[in-house]
């Protein structure tokens, strides 16, 4: 994942900043610091650790309140003074109970379409158009997706925008209803978008 001994460790009295992003939606999440041995402890437990300036000790996000960071992967910038790490949240990340401590803080909407997606289909809350989605199974969605899809092509002939962008939208939904029934997301459909580039 990243080797260590190759980081510029000298350039800051041993401490690299670390931007954590979450690895789904790619929003910034916080920004830390870590030392060799919370390097290290990031990389054996899977959890990110930092070393905390004002505690003076290793710190592992979520020790007090349950809110871990789960290591995706870490890479250093250009200069080896730096770290990218990509984790998955488990619950908010700010003290402030927000997602990211920076609220404003940009991140990619059908990523986060599709983890709210997931978590409909794994809690099934009641009276949400999603859970009886699930619930009427794989061929009534796939059915939506194919009317979604002609609506879509109608509104584009039409050359109607607002009709156009409206039930685009809603194709996506659907599109990313039917993948999560399947046990896929659109994360899935990216990566055979990016394989076929180039």
């Amino acid at each position: 994942m990243i080797d260590i001994d190759t980081l510029a460790w000298d350039k800051q009295g041993g401490l690299l900043p670390a931007i954590v992003q979450d690895a789904a939606t790619l929003r910034v999440l916080m920004l830390g610091y870590m030392n060799r041995e919370a390097l290290g402890v990031t990389l054996a437990s899977g959890r990110v650790t930092f070393y905390s300036r004002s505690k003076g000790r290793l710190w592992t996000k979520g020790e007090s309140s349950g809110h871990v960071l789960e290591l995706v992967s870490i890479e250093a910038d250009c200069d080896a003074d730096t770290l990218l790490v990509q984790a998955h949240p488990h619950g908010p990340t700010c003290h402030l109970q927000r997602p990211s401590c920076f609220p404003a803080a940009p991140a990619d909407g059908l990523a986060e379409l599709d983890a709210l997606i997931a978590q409909r289909e794994r809690e099934r809350p009641q009276g949400s158009y999603t859970t009886k989605l699930f619930e009427d199974g794989v061929r009534r969605i796939a059915q939506k997706v194919g009317e979604e899809g002609v609506e879509t092509a109608l509104a584009a002939v039409a050359q109607d925008e607002a009709a156009l962008l409206g039930e685009a939208a809603d194709l996506l939904y659907h599109l990313t209803v039917l993948l999560r029934a399947r046990g896929l997301s659109l994360q899935d459909a990216r990566q055979v978008l990016q394989a076929r580039r180039g």
